[in-house]
């Protein structure tokens, strides 16, 4: 079960208890790449800061679906059923994308700030307390 409570892995990530925050703020402020704030059994939610000129990178789950709202910033979107087929689409502050599991899907900062945005896993994605300062520390 990806919801194993790693104790030592900080105060932030809430899951298994009820939590209410004001997300948008916490988002706006959250300097990390990725930072989960509460992973259940069923959902994880993560804030996300992709610096100026950076992007999540290309991926696709297999079995989660995602919900993004992008709080700060604009981005392009580009999603598709095969990586030779992507449609890109200009997203910005306000905007929600839902992208279902098996779906090919990027988040490229388009902006001059950084790019700062909330996501909900459906089932949780990453391990309980994750915190990932940069990219590259994710993608180790």
């Amino acid at each position: 079960m990806i919801n194993e409570r790693r104790r030592g892995s900080g105060d932030y990530d809430r899951g298994g208890m009820p939590f209410a925050f004001n997300i948008a703020q916490a988002a706006a402020e959250n300097s990390f790449y990725r930072k989960a704030v509460w992973t259940g059994d069923m959902l994880q939610v993560t804030l996300m800061s992709i610096p100026v000129g950076g992007e999540i990178g290309l991926e696709m789950h297999d079995d989660v679906e995602q919900f993004i709202k992008i709080e700060q910033g604009c981005a392009w979107l580009e999603t598709g059923d095969c990586p030779g087929n992507m449609k890109k689409q200009r997203i910005r502050s306000g905007y929600a994308v839902m992208i279902p599991a098996g779906t090919w899907h990027n988040i490229k900062n388009a902006c001059r700030v950084p790019l700062k945005l909330y996501s909900v896993y459906a089932p949780p994605k990453h391990p309980f307390g994750t915190l990932q300062k940069t990219k590259r520390e994710a993608d180790i």
